[in-house]
């Protein structure tokens, strides 16, 4: 779930993982392998990515379908 929000919000962004990679200060390759859960994201991440797409942190968690912070 984690995965796939973080992917869908992406593309529902029309935003690359490059795009975000450097957001994020992290290689392209690393950005992938958080949307495909290959490693695990820090929490300075879903925070960024919280406040970078205007979600709340429990959206990207799966644990609520209310986007709004």
């Amino acid at each position: 779930m984690v995965y796939e929000n973080i992917r869908n919000l992406r593309e529902d962004n029309d935003k690359t993982q490059t795009e975000l990679a450097d957001y994020l200060h992290v290689k392209q390759t690393t950005y992938s392998k958080y949307e495909l859960g290959k490693i695990n994201i820090p929490i300075e991440v879903f925070v960024k990515l919280a406040d970078y797409y205007d979600v709340s942190v429990d959206y990207l968690l799966g644990r609520t379908s209310k986007k709004t912070p």
